[in-house]
């Protein structure tokens, strides 16, 4: 899956399948605290059957978060995605990820390898 790929998708899914959330803002100085709110509202891209996407698209989703050459942005909304698919490919996927996250990526990743153990328990 190349990047100009899973936009298209992307947009495509949240055109007409958003999920209703509710959001807030942080208001703090603490790094930690203003990365979770950072993932919190990462979440603004999951769409209705994000947790039964067909195991071949997490597969693309997954290498395109370990092409050093994907934006962050991009794998910001890969990670938040496979944090919420439970299959052991998008677990597979974010591990190897976190092995070496992309810098700015690192406390988001971990949050989103967390979330999805939990979803894979």
């Amino acid at each position: 899956m190349t990047e100009k790929e899973f936009l298209g998708f992307l947009e495509m899914k949240l055109k007409h399948e958003r999920v209703p959330q509710l959001s807030g803002y942080v208001d703090s100085f603490d790094p930690a605290i203003q990365n979770t709110g950072k993932y919190i509202g990462g979440h603004s891209v999951l769409f209705e059957g994000h947790q039964i996407l067909p195991i071949k698209i997490v597969v693309g989703m997954g290498q395109l978060l370990l092409n050093r050459n994907a934006r962050l942005q991009t794998k910001e909304a890969i990670l938040v995605i496979l944090a919420h698919h439970p299959s052991r490919e998008a677990l597979n996927a974010l591990s190897l990820y976190n092995v070496i996250p992309d810098e700015d990526l690192r406390y988001f990743a971990r949050i989103a390898l967390d979330e999805c153990e939990m979803w894979n328990e």
